[in-house]
């Protein structure tokens, strides 16, 4: 995921806004991480550079 995304993205639940927590990225992108909703307490993982958006219900 490009951080530049991070100015686009709200939270699917709540479309509150979205903090970013990093565990690895590469010069270009982040590679594995974490999206997380102050607001509705939601946390979204991002991994292989994937963010998974997918409101908690649906995720597998």
């Amino acid at each position: 995921m490009k951080k530049e995304l991070m100015e686009i993205l709200a939270c699917p639940v709540c479309k509150g806004p979205l903090e970013l927590t990093v565990e690895e990225e590469d010069e270009r992108e982040i590679v594995k991480g974490s999206l997380y909703c102050g607001h509705c307490s939601e946390r979204y993982p991002i991994e292989d550079t994937i963010p998974n958006l997918l409101p908690p219900g649906l995720r597998t």
